[in-house]
């Protein structure tokens, strides 16, 4: 798709703008991104605040252009460029801006695919009754959305049998790779021994756990595992690291994924890392183990090699990478990289 924008925007800018509007739209679609991503993605890419007004459902998300939700309680301008959440409806998507001209080829595809994944959001959380209060998903996303009124998410809490005034009552968000949200009840004496235990009732796969919290504060925890997801692995030899990670376990490594949005260009040490495993395919696997590992002797136990291999194989790793992976100072360099080589790769 980006190599399609590239073309059409040599022959015509707007097309290749439409493109990457499309493009963006469809990678929050897959994410499962909420109602107010979908509206900063519309204000961003756009250049001008962007709403989304939904009486019916009594849903009001704004925000400016460089990404702030700033809510405002006037009405929309009519003037404005706006689109309807399904055909023949009334307008409920809006660019704020000003002219009252008719809107321009972006800007009419931005409204366009906005539009749509806001409706599917809007159908998914708040289209249809619930049916089976202990696995309906459109209730598991309602009380997941920090853009839903707070009676909806009590509601919706109650149906999946939390009791949000039970002092006692925590819970987890679960963000797995490609499928559905999920909650997980927890204990407020829960153990770092019983939270490991609970690993065997989590998907499949890659997944991010959130923080246990309030039901209430579950939007937060969603946040957290969302971001955990990003730092997970497929656990493989291209593709080493944990396959489920915690946002409780992250710590201060959390605020990378601020500074390194997916797809964004890999770091330096990202790059030289690429450049080493394109040398070698046990190189990933084995600087793994040495950045997650107590000791080389452990890291040479966990790759299966004699501990004079693993040597052998790192003066080679550090002639390719040009800088060392036995200090100190290496190990935490290795560390860092590997973790935004997952950050990086979208």
């Amino acid at each position: 798709m980006k190599e399609l924008a590239g073309r059409l925007t040599a022959v015509d800018p707007d097309a290749g703008a439409a493109v990457r509007v499309i493009a963006y739209f469809d990678t929050l679609a897959e994410a499962r991104a909420g109602l107010e991503a979908l509206v900063r993605g519309a204000a961003v890419l756009a250049g001008c605040p962007a709403r989304l007004v939904d009486d019916e459902r009594r849903v009001r998300v704004r925000v400016e252009p460089d990404g702030r939700r700033q809510d405002s309680d006037l009405p929309p301008d009519p003037a404005w460029p706006s689109a309807a959440l399904a055909p023949g409806g009334v307008p409920a998507l809006w660019l704020e801006r000003a002219g009252g001209a008719e809107p321009s080829v972006v800007d009419a595809v931005i409204l366009e695919r906005a539009a749509g994944a806001l409706r599917l959001v809007l159908d998914r959380t708040r289209g249809r009754a619930p049916v089976s209060p202990g696995a309906d998903p459109a209730l598991v996303e309602t009380v997941l959305d920090r853009t839903a009124t707070e009676r909806a998410r009590l509601h919706a809490a109650r149906l999946l049998g939390l009791d949000p005034d039970d002092p006692t009552t925590l819970a987890r968000a679960v963000a797995p790779l490609g499928g559905r949200p999920r909650i997980l009840r927890v204990r407020r004496d829960e153990q770092p021994a019983d939270a490991t235990a609970q690993a065997a009732g989590l998907p499949e796969g890659r997944v991010g756990v959130g923080p246990a919290v309030p039901v209430l504060g579950l939007p937060g925890s969603w946040d957290g595992a969302r971001t955990a997801l990003r730092f997970t692995a497929e656990g493989t030899a291209w593709d080493p690291g944990e396959r489920v990670v915690r946002a409780d376990d992250l710590g201060g490594t959390a605020l990378l994924a601020e500074l390194i949005g997916p797809g964004a260009e890999p770091p330096p040490d990202v790059r030289d890392l690429e450049r080493a495993a394109a040398d070698s395919p046990w190189m990933l696997a084995t600087l793994h183990a040495v950045a997650s590992t107590a000791s080389l002797r452990a890291a040479a136990t966990a790759v299966n090699v004699h501990h004079s291999t693993l040597q052998d194989r790192l003066i080679h790793a550090e002639a390719l990478l040009g800088w060392p992976v036995r200090t100190p100072q290496g190990r935490l360099r290795l560390h860092l990289a590997l973790t935004m080589r997952h950050l990086a790769r979208g």
